[in-house]
């Protein structure tokens, strides 16, 4: 049986000497993967005693990194993640908007005359 953590107990975990993260409810010990993160330790001490899900999920990870993942697992969180959540956890998706440009028309206009003339050279010369 894995072994139960409070919300609070995994936030006091936050440097690089002493790292935890959240994901999906599982407590995982990274403290010793720091240094091999091939993203660099920023992104890591920035999740540091916090849920780190959406960041994870977000990124598009590996199989193999997902199965090392499961390696530093040390337990479970218990209670209310809400304090712990990053400020990525706010954020939603907006699709970009997208403007015709000015040059379309002329584009349009361009690729008619060249069709036309390719068109009557085949057929007319």
């Amino acid at each position: 049986m894995s072994k139960t953590y409070s919300a609070a107990e995994v936030a006091k975990h936050n440097n690089a000497a002493d790292l935890w993260i959240v994901y999906k409810d599982g407590v995982y010990d990274i403290t010793k993967f720091l240094k091999e993160h091939p993203g660099g330790e920023e992104v890591l001490l920035e999740l540091a005693g916090k849920d780190s899900t959406k960041c994870f999920d977000d990124i598009g990870h590996s199989l193999e990194a997902i199965n090392l993942r499961e390696t530093y697992k040390i337990g479970t969180v218990v209670g209310d993640l809400s304090g712990t959540k990053t400020d990525d956890d706010n954020w939603e998706y907006e699709p970009p908007k997208y403007e015709w440009s000015p040059w379309l028309p002329v584009m349009i206009a361009v690729g008619v005359v060249v069709y036309a003339s390719i068109f009557y050279y085949l057929w007319y010369l």
